[in-house]
């Protein structure tokens, strides 16, 4: 008879621990008032992307390479469980808004850049952060050029808004709160079942996806707004720049209303720049409970190169469509706005690009 030997147990990793927990008490004692919440549920979120080894980068690449729309059609989960919360509140309730936006060139053009960049950066704007929060290396080479494209995609931004599009597609404007509630849920439904193609997706990928996208519910209740990622790094992105002399507030797109107010404040003041910090404290912590950072993971030339490219075609693309995977789809998806499931129709040939330029960066 064979022994049978036992699973080796996690053992926590106490520097990258110690380092979490600094930054999380750092932080938490530099919060605005009232954005306790925004920052709790931020963490939350990073720790859930790490236990539940979520992401959406992979699945429109098993879509693309195999037929495989297991992982993409579960996705649509998330913004279907955050809709439950989102379009009702954001229509009943005063003080909440919603992420809706026009359906035109700059989304198709700014999601299929996005999918390029997903592609090559190996990870969105949220796999980014969590990545960059297990000590990714690469992502840590793609963190700041995606600050970058943020950047330079919020110099292009006013002049992208003059050119026609068809306005927008708003489900809950159009059908109420409830009818517009029914009908996204549809929408998103038909999505996931275009990708499925008869196929039927995982238990474990369904569950994770209900998670983030309750989790997501919790982030608009808390904020405001639906949760987004990318508005975040510009502003950090912006704010570098400044340091190094540039004249940001002299640029229409951050010359007056939030945008100039975002700058002049603290990083910790807007919503999706804190919870950005809070993503990446959130993963660090998970990441570093289980033993599995990967700052030992090397990145050669090649990789980093593909990281930095990935990095700015992801802000400028985010910059253009409204957001990511997490702002346009899980955020215009849950708000009843067609932009968020078109955005995803968008980042597949550009996803498909990207894959296709995966090996010139030594990419599988």
């Amino acid at each position: 008879m064979s022994a049978v030997l036992p699973l080796p147990v996690a053992r926590p990793h106490w520097p990258g621990l110690a380092l979490g927990l600094a930054g999380v008490a750092l932080v938490a004692a530099r919060l605005p008032a009232g954005m306790a919440p925004v920052f709790a549920v931020a963490l939350a979120l990073g720790l859930a992307f790490v236990l539940l080894d979520y992401g959406f980068a992979g699945g429109f690449r098993a879509f693309l390479q195999s037929g495989d729309g297991r992982a993409l059609g579960a996705s649509f989960i998330a913004p279907a469980v955050a809709a439950l919360v989102v379009l009702p509140v954001g229509l009943l309730a005063e003080g909440f808004g919603r992420f809706v936006a026009p359906l035109g060139l700059p989304l198709l053009v700014g999601a299929a850049i996005f999918g390029v960049g997903m592609q090559l950066a190996n990870g969105c704007g949220s796999g980014t952060l969590v990545a960059a929060g297990q000590g990714s290396r690469r992502m840590w080479v793609a963190l700041p050029f995606f600050c970058l494209g943020g950047v330079l995609g919020s110099l292009l931004v006013p002049a992208a808004m003059r050119l026609p599009d068809l306005g927008v597609v708003d489900l809950g404007a159009l059908l109420g709160p409830w009818g517009g509630l029914a009908a996204t849920l549809a929408m998103l439904l038909a999505g996931a079942l275009l990708v499925l193609r008869g196929a039927r997706p995982r238990a474990a990928e369904l569950r994770a996806g209900a998670i983030i996208g309750g989790l997501a519910g919790l982030m608009f209740l808390a904020s405001g707004l639906p949760w987004g990622i990318t508005t975040g790094l510009t502003l950090w992105g912006a704010k570098a720049a400044m340091m190094m002399g540039a004249d940001m507030p002299a640029a229409p797109f951050w010359a007056e209303g939030w945008a100039r107010a975002a700058l002049d404040g603290s990083l910790l003041a807007l919503d999706s720049s804190l919870a950005d910090i809070g993503l990446l404290l959130g993963a660090l912590l998970a990441a570093a409970a289980q033993g599995r950072l990967r700052h030992r993971q090397p990145v050669s030339l090649r990789g980093a190169a593909g990281a930095a490219l990935g990095g700015v075609l992801m802000g400028v693309g985010a910059r253009l469509a409204y957001g990511c995977n997490v702002g346009a789809f899980l955020g215009g998806g849950a708000s009843g706005s067609l932009h968020g499931v078109i955005w995803v129709a968008a980042a597949l040939p550009g996803s498909w690009l990207g894959i296709r330029l995966r090996p010139v960066f030594g990419l599988n």
